[in-house]
């Protein structure tokens, strides 16, 4: 007799709970350039799906080693997190059916010799991406005015 005294009704299988689904796989990679120059700072992103399933909605974070200014107008569908760093959705992704450009002219909170842009996926539409190399980036930009690809 099982623990607690009472015995599986006659005839009853022991439910056993179904294995969850596998995430759907896909592959996001994110790539452009950031240009520094006194205290504006130019971002250009490439966001694209290689596959093999479509996205339905991701959100990229950029942040910066400097804070930002203040009062400053965001591209619609971005947002601020923080005093360093903005989160903008990329929209739906389909696997291998294009890029979504996402630009963005931000101010900081004064003029830098240079500033640090990390730009990661924070939000991937619950897929499994198993190769993070090419969504998260780390790019030194030097006040020059000059674009530095990532």
């Amino acid at each position: 007799m099982p623990v607690g005294g009472v015995a599986p009704a006659a005839g009853s299988v022991d439910a056993v709970p179904a294995a969850p689904a596998p995430a759907p796989a896909a592959d996001l990679t994110h790539h452009g350039y950031v240009s520094v120059g006194g205290d504006h700072v130019a971002i250009r992103i490439r966001s694209e799906n290689l596959g093999p399933s479509d996205v339905a909605a991701s959100t990229v974070r950029l942040r910066f080693s400097e804070p930002l200014a203040v009062r400053q107008e965001l591209p619609h569908g971005c947002l601020r997190s923080g005093r360093a760093a903005v989160l903008c959705e990329t929209g739906g992704l389909r696997s291998r059916g294009g890029a979504r450009q996402t630009a963005l002219d931000l101010r900081l909170a004064g003029g830098h010799d240079e500033v640090v842009v990390r730009l990661d996926t924070v939000w991937n539409g619950g897929v499994r991406d198993a190769d993070r190399t090419n969504d998260a980036h780390e790019v030194l930009a030097p006040a020059t005015g000059d674009a530095y690809a990532f």
